[in-house]
């Protein structure tokens, strides 16, 4: 086990059985011009956490861990798509509209695709995922049990939306989960402030929260190669 400095305390990572998982990092929520950009949001600060992110999977990648990418996305007919919401927030393009990048959160368009900077590589799991959650309807459960995964390092986008309900969920089905705090972002600085605090509440609630460099650090005085 590696001890990993954190929030409530101190996050016991088992090397064998962690898998990293990066929600949401697709251009349709980072780049203008997509869905995000379409609310009235600044994608600028999705923008901004790429490179820890790309620190971050690099990490993985180099101890031949597991990571695994989700991307909310809709089928291209829409019929894994409530029309609710389809409705919500009033945007300035729906999701299923043509947009500058394909139409808005639905599989195989250049929107609905990781940005390049973190784009996935031979061997890694790609999620197609109707919710916010990334268990729902997405077969998660099983490739996690195949893989014997027990802990999870969360990154990704928004913090208080995907990432938080992706790491409940997880909380709920047992596995033990690490936010790390520098490669998440949301488009209000309050929010993943607020985000952040639920997690970590009452000793650990959901999970624990830590910055990319105590992780870093915690895996190299445990010898492994980074």
């Amino acid at each position: 086990m590696i001890e990993v400095p954190a929030r409530p305390y101190p996050f016991p990572l088992d090397p064998r059985h962690t898998a990293l998982v990066v929600i949401d990092m697709q251009r349709d929520f980072i780049e203008q011009g997509g869905f995000g950009d379409s609310l009235g949001n600044d994608v600028a600060r999705l923008e901004a956490i790429i490179p820890t992110v790309a620190s971050l999977i690099s990490l993985f990648r180099r101890q031949g861990w597991l990571v695994i990418h989700t991307r909310e996305a809709h089928k291209t007919d829409l019929s894994d798509c409530p029309p609710s919401k389809i409705r919500r927030g009033n945007p300035s393009l729906k999701i299923g509209e043509a947009g500058a990048m394909g139409r808005l959160l639905v599989r195989g368009e250049p929107g609905n695709q990781i940005v390049e900077g973190l784009a996935p590589i031979d061997g890694e799991v790609v999620i197609d995922k109707p919710g916010k959650g990334m268990f729902w309807a997405t077969g998660l459960d099983g490739t996690l049990a195949e893989r014997g995964i027990t802990h999870l390092i969360f990154a990704g986008v928004t913090t208080e939306v995907c990432v938080q309900t992706s790491m409940r969920e997880a909380n709920d089905r047992g596995f033990e989960c690490l936010l790390v705090e520098d490669a998440t972002e949301s488009y209000f600085a309050e929010f993943k402030t607020a985000a952040i605090e639920m997690i970590v509440a009452q000793g650990g609630i959901v999970g624990w929260v830590a910055p990319l460099g105590a992780l870093e650090k915690a895996v190299a005085e445990a010898g492994a190669h980074v």
